[in-house]
């Protein structure tokens, strides 16, 4: 049985993703900082609990990340995926981000995959596992005020194509940019309230609605499938084509 690491396991697209692991046969390992979404998790999935390791991890310390990789494999045994997916973001005006700020989402979001990689790769190699980094379509175009996050997500394109080329061809390595991706019914229960969207809303994607987390799911799973052996050092672009849309104000 194949073991699967997913950061950020707690809340929305991580939440789902783990969802369909477990249902295509994976035990997953789930590496989470909030320690709330981490509890509500485990009642979650209270029924799948053999097949699951929750492990209270900060992606951005290499101490926790270097513990949660040893704990992973004292308890199954190997890893063969490794999915990035945890994130954060600070919507600031430039004259109001701090310093702090923009070094705490960088090192969530850019040093954080860097640290679980680096501390995964032998295994995942030993395994011909791969790795996939959740990035997002902000790598590329941005809203205001997303200076940290943008910026972190054009950094994991690089760290893709920097780690594939570098760990191939034990470890295949590839990106998933989401678009606009409805999670607001899935984050930990204090936060938890479906958005209310609109019919332009759906409009503006030429697929004819905004995203839901198993679009990502799925790619993930197509991803880290053998049979897809020669796919690595990529970007895929999951966003019902709202980038491919010319929108005038």
């Amino acid at each position: 049985m194949k073991t699967a690491i997913i950061t950020g396991g707690g809340q929305g697209i991580g939440r789902v993703a783990t969802q369909y692991l477990l249902t295509h046969g994976y035990r997953v390992a789930i590496w989470e900082a909030d320690t709330d979404a981490l509890a509500e998790l485990k009642e979650a999935f209270k029924a799948s609990s053999a097949q699951i390791l929750f492990v209270s991890c900060d992606v951005s310390s290499e101490v926790n990340v270097r513990k949660a990789a040893e704990q992973t494999i004292s308890h199954f045994g190997q890893i063969d995926t490794l999915i990035n997916n945890a994130a954060i973001m600070i919507e600031k005006s430039l004259d109001k981000l701090t310093l702090d700020e923009w070094n705490r989402v960088i090192s969530t979001n850019l040093t954080g995959p860097f640290l679980c990689a680096k501390h995964t790769a032998a295994y995942l190699a030993a395994q011909k596992g791969s790795i996939i980094n959740l990035c997002s379509t902000r790598a590329f175009q941005s809203e205001p005020d997303t200076f940290a996050y943008s910026a972190s997500k054009g950094g994991i394109l690089a760290l893709t194509h920097s780690l594939a080329v570098s760990l191939g061809p034990d470890v295949r390595v590839n990106a998933i940019s989401p678009g606009w991706i409805d999670v607001s019914a899935l984050k930990k229960k204090a936060k938890a309230k479906p958005d209310d969207l609109r019919p332009e809303d759906h409009d503006q994607h030429p697929a004819g609605r905004v995203g839901q987390a198993d679009d990502i799911a799925r790619m993930i799973l197509f991803l880290i499938a053998p049979e897809n052996s020669f796919i690595t050092g990529q970007n895929f672009v999951v966003d019902g084509g709202m980038t491919r849309k010319m929108i005038y104000v």
